[in-house]
């Protein structure tokens, strides 16, 4: 391994990288744990929330594995899924204040995350600033 490679890889996982990451991994828990969890238990309530409760979760999950990787593969799987995300809060985001019926419970994206102080509203912003300023310079 390089000495870049060496310095590169330590940028990604110290400071605002692991915090960034360690982020990640606790939403990608916490949502998978409780969407997995309401779909087994409460299916016919509300399958739509649930089901897209474990879809951020795994979401967050992939995300969190590419943010902590070097390397373009990582940084355009992390892109893609933070970018989805970012989508996904907003389009749930306004579904869920303008369709309540739709979303008789809630998602972790729900009144775009309000359910969560708005991390998920803010995390997929730092998420594509990281991966398109810090992420960038660090591995090409």
């Amino acid at each position: 391994m390089s000495e870049t490679a060496t310095t590169d890889d330590a940028t990604l996982r110290s400071g605002p990288g692991r915090l960034l990451v360690a982020v990640y991994a606790v939403f990608a828990l916490a949502a998978t744990a409780r969407g997995t969890y309401q779909l087994l238990t409460r299916f016919d309530e509300a399958p739509l929330a649930y089901g897209l409760s474990v879809f951020a979760g795994a979401l967050y999950f992939v995300a969190a594995v590419g943010l902590a990787r070097a390397g373009r593969t990582s940084r355009m799987v992390a892109l893609v899924c933070v970018a989805v995300e970012m989508a996904g809060v907003l389009v749930v985001g306004a579904m869920t204040v303008f369709w309540s019926a739709g979303f008789p419970d809630d998602t972790v994206w729900s009144n775009f995350g309000s359910g969560y102080l708005f991390i998920p509203l803010v995390l997929p912003v730092l998420g594509l600033w990281w991966i398109l300023t810090v992420h960038r310079t660090t591995r090409s």
